[in-house]
């Protein structure tokens, strides 16, 4: 993964989870920050090096680690492309998935 692209995801998760902005600024690139219709969490779709990407911010109501951590405060958005998770964030610490 390029440093631009998890620099991008990183900008992502801090202006959407910790700035709490409903607009997020990427490569001078405007995308909005959405809610799901039934979790209320924040969704974002947006584009890097041509590639279409979401930031979904992590359901605390589920059975993962990341869910757990969700649950013990920590701010944890997954990233995916074309429905696989490429990478997560927790608390400004990336992780990309092999």
């Amino acid at each position: 993964m390029s440093a631009s692209l998890e620099s991008a995801l990183l900008s992502v998760w801090q202006q959407s989870l910790a700035d709490k902005k409903k607009i997020v600024e990427i490569d001078g690139e405007t995308y909005s920050v959405h809610q799901t219709a039934k979790n209320k969490l924040k969704q974002i779709d947006f584009h890097v090096e041509g590639r279409e990407l979401r930031g979904l911010e992590q359901n605390p109501n589920t059975k993962s680690r990341w869910a757990r951590l969700a649950r013990e405060g920590k701010k944890v958005m997954q990233f995916l492309e074309s429905g696989r998770y490429i990478a997560v964030v927790v608390d400004g610490k990336i992780q990309i998935y092999k």
